[in-house]
């Protein structure tokens, strides 16, 4: 256990003084909360971190899947009961096994794709990074894309700068600080929204991704290039057909990386992007309903074999095992071990294995039930709007897109802010009711709009796939009845 992670271990055992916990489970917690960044840490008065949330089993109503997840009771007792072996075995066996089953859960067994591992999405963003530095004689030109329905720290870690006051090595680093020899890196953020909150189509925002390309190559820099996967509000762009418009247009001056950081994405979706030699980045703590943080990248061999060698900055960041066997400057890293993040990547892949065996067609109805019980019993009820999840013209996006719901409560009133909404989420998560956090993406006339969002997990549907369709429906009526009386109470 490093340094920190001791220290707050104090604070675990303050928080959860009253939870009743065994000897093994409270060990356990101490480790889940450890080997990260601050975002990580539990308030020693609360037992939850930043984000409300907590590594340990809880009992309250949770449909916040898109910002973060508690761990489910089904994944706290795996690690229990599998704590002493995975605490017995080395890190760099320990990942290469995490690395076989995400190939298998994604239908990827014979792919050459190589796995590298973070403690959170936004470390992430330093592997694509890594992945087109090198490329071009003036450095890396990255474009993001909405940024602001990503996350707040990608912009720096996409600029290649820390993020924050310390990294998942305990090394305490300076927000906005370089990062030593990721050279020179510029960056733009093309939004998904205008500024009246409405979903820019994906050709609009194609066209300003070809500006910034043109620009760079001009400048001689090589363009890495986002796509949206799955944004806070659900948004998959720019699509396939432009994707492959982009590549065919400027061939090796152009790399792509995918924003799949909630992994509401498909095996066929992942298998789509490979195949057209984009990276994809994962975490297992949203949508899949593991406890924070932990991450992963999936690079394609094409651009895993012509890496630059790391940069010198990357041996604060990351461990060497994290990385595959034969990256160039990977044995510059430092040769230890995170057992914590071990522990929630293996939390991730029990859930990510257990709903990836549920048919198509069972998930499908229950997304279903999953729309109709937030509609009636929570949207109507309150008398919102459901924030439209695409800019298709019918509104629709994929399937996985549909387990995420955005409700505008503007026209409430006391909720008619996106400071007003900020505010409601966190009483309505210290009492239980944890939501999604609200997104900047309705426009009260000159402000931001109030909104929540309310997500399926991986655990839920799980769970639910056993169940008799009645009870489902009757369980959704009133876990949705409950959080519109709950909002209710508070304005």
């Amino acid at each position: 256990m490093t340094v920190r992670a001791a220290q707050g271990a104090t604070h675990v055992h303050r928080a959860l003084a009253g939870a009743r916990l065994d000897p093994l489970s409270s060990q356990l917690v101490q480790w889940l909360s450890s080997g990260g960044d601050a975002r990580i840490t539990l308030n020693p008065e609360t037992g939850l971190n930043r984000y409300l949330s907590a590594p340990y089993p809880r009992d309250v109503l949770a449909y916040s899947s898109s910002t973060i997840s508690d761990i489910s009771p089904d994944a706290f007792a795996h690690l229990a009961e599998r704590f002493e072996e995975m605490r017995a075995g080395s890190y760099a066996d320990s990942l290469d096994a995490l690395r076989l089953r995400i190939r298998a859960a994604f239908d990827q067994p014979s792919s050459d794709a190589r796995i590298v591992f973070a403690p959170s999405g936004t470390d992430l963003e330093y592997v694509a990074l890594a992945c087109a530095l090198g490329r071009a004689p003036s450095g890396v030109h990255n474009i993001l894309l909405g940024a602001n329905e990503t996350g707040s720290g990608c912009v720096h870690s996409a600029h290649g700068r820390f993020f924050a006051q310390e990294t998942a090595l305990d090394h305490a680093v300076r927000p906005a600080d370089p990062v030593a020899g990721c050279g020179q890196v510029s960056l733009v953020d093309v939004p998904v929204r205008c500024p009246q909150g409405l979903v820019r189509t994906s050709a609009v925002i194609t066209s300003d991704m070809v500006r910034e390309i043109e620009s760079a190559r001009r400048g001689g820099r090589h363009s890495l290039v986002h796509v949206v996967h799955g944004s806070k509000t659900g948004l998959v762009l720019p699509n396939l057909g432009d994707i492959d418009a982009l590549q065919s247009r400027f061939g090796e001056d152009v790399s792509v990386v995918v924003d799949a950081c909630q992994t509401r994405i498909t095996s066929l979706a992942v298998s789509a992007y490979l195949d057209r030699g984009c990276v994809v980045l994962m975490t297992g703590s949203k949508f899949v309903g593991a406890p924070p943080f932990n991450g992963w990248a999936l690079v394609p061999e094409s651009l895993a074999s012509t890496a630059a060698r790391l940069p010198e900055g990357f041996r604060r960041i990351f461990r060497r095992a994290e990385w595959p066997e034969g990256w160039p400057g990977r044995e510059g890293l430092e040769d230890s071990a995170n057992l914590s993040l071990v522990l929630r990547l293996n939390a991730a892949l029990f859930e990510l294995e257990r709903f990836q065996s549920i048919p198509m067609e069972r998930a499908a109805a229950i997304i279903d039930r999953f729309e109709r019980a937030m509609s009636d019993h929570l949207i109507v009820a309150l008398g919102a709007k459901r924030v439209c999840p695409s800019a298709a013209a019918d509104g629709a996006g994929p399937i996985e897109m549909r387990t995420l719901i955005t409700i505008d409560l503007s026209a409430l009133p006391g909720l008619e802010t996106f400071e007003q909404a900020q505010a409601l989420h966190r009483r309505l998560a210290l009492e239980g009711v944890r939501l999604g956090q609200p997104v900047k993406c309705v426009r009260n006339g000159s402000e931001w709009g109030g909104t929540l969002r309310v997500g399926l997990s991986m655990p839920q549907m799980a769970r639910w796939a056993s169940m008799d369709d009645a009870d489902i429906e009757q369980e959704l009526a009133r876990d949705a009845t409950r959080m519109a009386e709950s909002i209710r109470a508070q304005i």
